[in-house]
């Protein structure tokens, strides 16, 4: 079986229903509570490459968090952003799926279903 792993938080309905739909189509993931566990800048600039999508893609821009650590400005660098989403995982766009063709943010939640095509 193909591996896949979503980065979860379990507070989250559009998180939960995202784990359900995996499941619903055969597929256990290896579930990730990024608030616990946060992944890694190398990790993070790695989702995003496997999105496909900028970086940029993966904030939470509605947490005061994002205008608290000025992380509107269009000038920061990919690694900038990544350190701050590893040291405040709370700025990380849930939920995101990566499996073997690909990684997805599940807004709306039916993306992920093009990781299973």
């Amino acid at each position: 079986m193909d591996t896949f792993t979503i980065y979860h938080n379990p507070r989250c309905s559009t998180s939960r229903k995202a784990l359900d739909m995996l499941r619903e189509h055969g597929i256990e993931p290896r579930v990730v509570e990024y608030l616990k566990t946060p992944p890694s800048v190398g990790e993070i600039q790695a989702i995003a490459r496997a999105t496909g999508e900028p970086l940029r893609a993966l904030l939470r821009t509605k947490q005061p968090e994002y205008l608290e650590q000025g992380l509107d400005d269009p000038k920061l660098a990919d690694e900038e952003l990544a350190r701050a989403l590893h040291a405040t995982p709370v700025l990380i766009e849930r939920p995101i799926v990566v499996g073997p063709r690909g990684a997805r943010l599940g807004r709306p939640v039916e993306r992920i279903l093009e990781l299973l095509r």
